[in-house]
């Protein structure tokens, strides 16, 4: 892995305006693997304008002679102790030393960070990258990264109006209401993520960051299921080219009772009524709760998989 700045680029961290700089290589680097991209502008932004992010710090931008954005690194972090990067090379160019240096400089800034966190606990980083990207994988592995889970994108296309949901007895579906139902329902995603593979406590503001306060966030594509006065599960969506299903969230005491079937039929439906034909969403393949056998009785398919590559920068609990 090389720490020697490239010659012939130009490296700044990011700022804000540059989010549709961003937004358009990230579009980019996915058609070129794809042949087609859905990417969403609003995503993008959320995450560049995330509390925990310190633009100065955690980005860095890098673009040619002719002024052009041709790479990008992102590093993001949870208690100083699970740090996530995310490297973009625009497809033309000579990509692996950028990427080597892209994820030199991820690791450097992740090491300055972890003396923050507590003694004794593991710190690693982290990467998702799409199992058809070789030339990255290489690079990560050269990096000492190691493949440790595979992430899924599902989706279902419309030709007919999907099922009609059948809800469990002493469940009421309602109508998701910013600033009253914020809390619990944060509350309520966390307990039902407790038992996912690497789930870690998610900072309240952080969730409100990405879930409430981005630019098109839609407070009718939050299907809320309550028992009484207490948020039992949900479907948080989105609608763009597709529509998306953010997080399916069941609490522990209610999976088993059709409840997490007919959250997603209900998305389903709303979807297909606002003239969106196709869905998806993001699973860990090797999910515990039975996500993925739920996605397929829903008449879901794998369309893509991204391989979690991890290093271990400390060990301990």
């Amino acid at each position: 892995m090389s720490n020697t700045e490239p010659t012939g680029f130009i490296r700044r961290p990011a700022t804000l305006d540059d989010v549709p700089a961003i937004y358009g290589l990230l579009q980019i680097y996915e058609r070129a693997l794809y042949g087609y991209t859905d990417k969403i502008l609003s995503y993008v932004q959320a995450t560049y304008a995330s509390p925990t992010l310190d633009l100065a710090g955690d980005t860095c931008l890098l673009f040619n002679r002719a002024g052009r954005l041709v790479g990008s690194m992102l590093l993001e972090q949870e208690r100083y102790a699970t740090f996530g990067v995310t490297v973009c090379l625009f497809p033309s160019e000579p990509g692996s030393h950028l990427i080597d240096y892209l994820l030199c400089l991820a690791e450097s800034r992740a090491w300055a960070l972890m003396v923050q966190t507590q003694s004794g606990e593991q710190v690693t980083l982290n990467s998702w990258v799409p199992s058809i990207d070789q030339e990255s994988l290489q690079c990560y592995e050269r990096a000492g990264f190691q493949e440790v889970r595979r992430n899924w994108r599902m989706e279902i296309e419309f030709n007919s109006p999907p099922a009609l949901p059948i809800w469990p007895q002493g469940v009421e579906l309602r109508l998701f209401v910013p600033e009253r139902d914020d809390r619990a329902v944060f509350e309520m995603v966390e307990r039902a993520f407790q038992d996912h593979w690497g789930q870690t406590s998610e900072d309240f503001a952080a969730w409100r960051s990405w879930a409430i306060e981005q630019v098109d966030f839609d407070p009718s594509l939050y299907f809320i299921a309550w028992a009484g006065d207490q948020p039992v599960g949900g479907a948080l969506c989105y609608a763009g080219p597709l529509g998306w299903v953010n997080s399916l969230a069941v609490a522990r005491e209610w999976r088993g009772r059709g409840l997490g079937l007919s959250l997603l039929q209900h998305a389903f439906g709303e979807f297909y009524r606002r003239n969106l034909y196709r869905a998806g969403l993001a699973v860990d393949s090797q999910n515990l709760t039975g996500a993925t056998r739920l996605y397929h009785r829903a008449g879901m398919r794998k369309t893509r998989e991204y391989l979690n590559m991890k290093k271990e920068l400390r060990s301990g609990a």
